[in-house]
């Protein structure tokens, strides 16, 4: 599946907050409310203070069900296990600006993949620190939360970071998602699209509706 462009909208549901006891059927379930992609957590206990699952599980996802996997590395050393996730079958892999690499060269061999190139930053670091790779990225995930467990409020102070981002990527004629993170539901989904994003990621406001498809198309349409 080839993403769309950044003026459109993007739903991505984080499996994170999903019945894990039926992962396939959460996936399932997923699809079926209209997400457009399914963004995947990757926690490895070090460079956040939490562990959630490996290759193994998004390899699971992408052998039982069809949807771009937008898989989101918080890890340390993502250079080092880039080849795992790769062969996982992942769409988009986004790696931390923070973690402990050499960011130009793992981008470079994420696009070398086959696979998208995302960027994150967390709430507390500029966006100048991701501007000398704005140019060789797909998608730039800016946290809206501090990264590490679901179920935070949003942070309001990165708005202004998302506007910065998007008029960057009009200044320089770029084409990049900008994706937000952390705390996403309809009401704070408009709040982001306003400032410039355009892919959200939602989990507690979606996998714990009542009625997901309706919790998505709320984000959609905010």
């Amino acid at each position: 599946m080839i993403p769309p462009t950044f003026r459109d909208r993007v739903i991505a549901p984080s499996l994170l907050a999903a019945d894990f006891s039926r992962i396939r059927e959460e996936v399932t379930r997923t699809i079926k409310a209209g997400a457009d992609w399914l963004h995947l957590d990757v926690m490895d206990g070090h460079f956040v203070d939490n562990i959630s699952f490996g290759p193994a599980v998004i390899q699971a996802v992408h052998e039982t069900n069809d949807i771009f996997l937008d898989v989101h590395l918080m890890i340390s050393r993502p250079d080092h296990y880039l080849p795992r996730f790769v062969a996982a079958g992942a769409d988009l892999i986004t790696v931390h600006v923070e973690a402990g690499h050499d960011v130009a060269e793992t981008l470079h061999r994420i696009r070398e993949s086959g696979c998208k190139a995302g960027l994150a930053i967390n709430p507390a670091t500029p966006v100048e620190a991701a501007q000398p790779y704005l140019d060789q990225i797909d998608l730039l995930l800016c946290m809206t939360v501090v990264p590490g467990f679901g179920g935070q409020p949003f942070m309001e102070e990165v708005l202004p970071k998302i506007a910065a981002a998007a008029a960057w990527r009009e200044k320089h004629e770029l084409h990049y998602h900008i994706e937000v993170d952390g705390g996403i539901d309809a009401v704070t989904a408009a709040k982001c699209a306003q400032a410039g994003a355009n892919v959200m990621v939602a989990g507690s406001s979606t996998y714990r509706a009542p009625d997901m498809a309706a919790a998505v198309r709320a984000i959609r349409e905010a």
